[in-house]
Formats: C-alpha cells, structure tokens, sequence
C-alpha cells in the first residue's frame, strides 16, 4: 500500500485507490495512514471525527466506517487467497492499524530525509544536507491534506507536517547559503519573504544572500519591509539577531554576524504568543 499526505490525500493498493469520497472514512483513513504501522486508539478516532461531541452511537458508526475502508481495500486486493483486508487495517486491542511497508508513507520518508539531512548539516556536510533536505521537500505537492477535512487530532499533526516543512526548507536554504550559491537562492528567498512578511528567519536569509551578492541596498530593503510588517501588524521590532544583521550589512562588515543568528521561525511564532496574551 502506498500512502501520499503531503498534498492531496492519496492511498492506493495495487496501484488502486482506496480513498473513498464520503468526508469522515476520508478522514480515518487519513489519520491511520498517517499513523501507518502503528496502532491509533478508538478514542482518537472518535476524537478526530466528533470531536467533544461523541453521540451514543459512535461505536457502532466508526465499525462501520472501518467496514467501508475494508470493502475498498478488499475490491483492490481482487480476491487475493493470501491476502485479507482485515490483513491490511487490522484490529488491534483498543485500536486499529495499517499495515503498509517501509518507505511507502510519504509523510515517514519526508522526516527520515529531513532527519539525514539535519544530521549532515550539524555535521557541516552542507553538500550532503542540501541534497537531503531538497529530496525531502520534493516529496510535497501541496499543503498536507489539503483535500481533507480535518478534525482536532488531524489539525495538529498537519500544523506539526506543515511547520517541518518550513523548518527543513529554510535549513536547506542555509546549507546552499553556505555553500556559496547565494545568486540561485535569491529567487526562492524573495518569493518565501512575500508570502511570509513576518517570518525572519527567511529575511535574514534573503538580506545575506543579496548583500553576498553585491545588492546590498536590496538587502537593506528587505529589512524595512520586514520592520513595517512587523510594527503594523504585531507592533514589535525586528529582533535583537535580525537589527545586529541589518547593522553588518550597513557597515559592509558581515562576517562578524553568526551566520544562524537571524531569528528562525519559532521566535517569531513566540513573539506573536505574547503579544496575542
């Protein structure tokens, strides 16, 4: 069984879907896909699919869902004598699991070249960590699950899917960054920038890469579009690592300036949290 996440919803058996149309099987089949090998509880099924608000009959109604992904997979398997569908979404105690092997869960493969490609990077083999890091990112079509309505439970773990992405990119871009291939990142970066006025990490990305190569005023410029969006929309100031880079650049003296000291992603996400509070 092949099973994609990273995009729209796609789960084929024998080179057969089994994703049915109907909204909640969507979403069980989602999360169990996600959860490929490993055994997700009733209760979180229940979860994912009524929230809070668990009826009477949702025992029965989640068996029957199980039943309809069965009879899916059961229609793709074409009267295999060595293989059941109860063989592929087993019963477990407390829960259920899909069984699938290794390598065949988009979402898995993703972090496991993310993984690799972290560890070249903490390394120093920047080479390696690109090349990791971008077969990585190649494995997404779209924003996880785009197609699928998700519950409490899927929520999370597309926001957890979603925020390694960006993560694993803007190492990637760090890794040829310090591979000298400042020109080729520049496109990327100034598109990352515009869809993410607050985020610094890909600014100050973008502010070494231009001032690398030789467009220093355009770095300077990146800089104060970040600041306005930072000041009218949170009411705060580029943090201390991103104004210590902006002085480098002024200065022309950039080298003094840690190469990872501008803020990443999750010192924004903190600065909003406590603004929001």
């Amino acid at each position: 069984m092949e099973i994609k996440v990273l995009g729209s919803l796609a789960v084929h058996e024998r080179g057969v879907s089994v994703v049915p149309s109907a909204a909640k099987p969507r979403q069980l089949l989602a999360l169990l896909g996600l959860h490929a090998e490993r055994v997700v509880t009733v209760p979180t099924l229940m979860e994912e699919i009524w929230g809070e608000d668990i009826p009477r009959s949702a025992s029965t109604t989640l068996q029957t869902y199980i039943l309809q992904l069965r009879r899916k997979i059961g229609a793709a398997l074409d009267g295999d004598p060595l293989l059941d569908a109860k063989d592929v979404l087993v019963t477990q105690f407390g829960g259920y699991l899909l069984q699938v092997q290794p390598g065949q869960v988009d979402a898995h493969e993703f972090e496991r070249l993310a993984d690799c490609g972290r560890a070249g990077y903490d390394a120093g083999d920047y080479r390696a960590a690109s090349d990791l890091l971008g077969r990585a990112l190649a494995l997404w079509q779209g924003p996880a699950l785009v197609d699928v309505r998700a519950g409490s439970v899927l929520e999370l773990e597309v926001l957890r899917l979603n925020e390694e992405r960006t993560a694993a990119l803007e190492r990637r871009i760090e890794a040829d960054i310090r591979l000298g291939r400042h020109a080729e990142v520049i496109p990327e970066l100034r598109v990352l920038a515009a869809r993410h006025p607050l985020h610094e990490g890909f600014c100050g990305q973008l502010m070494r890469a231009l001032h690398r190569a030789g467009g220093s005023w355009r770095a300077l410029e990146a800089y104060q579009r970040l600041r306005g969006s930072l000041v009218r929309e949170l009411g705060l100031e580029p943090s201390a690592p991103l104004q210590l880079l902006h002085q480098a650049v002024l200065s022309g003296d950039l080298d003094r300036v840690d190469p990872m000291g501008a803020a990443s992603q999750p010192r924004v996400l903190q600065r909003v949290a406590a603004a929001v509070d």
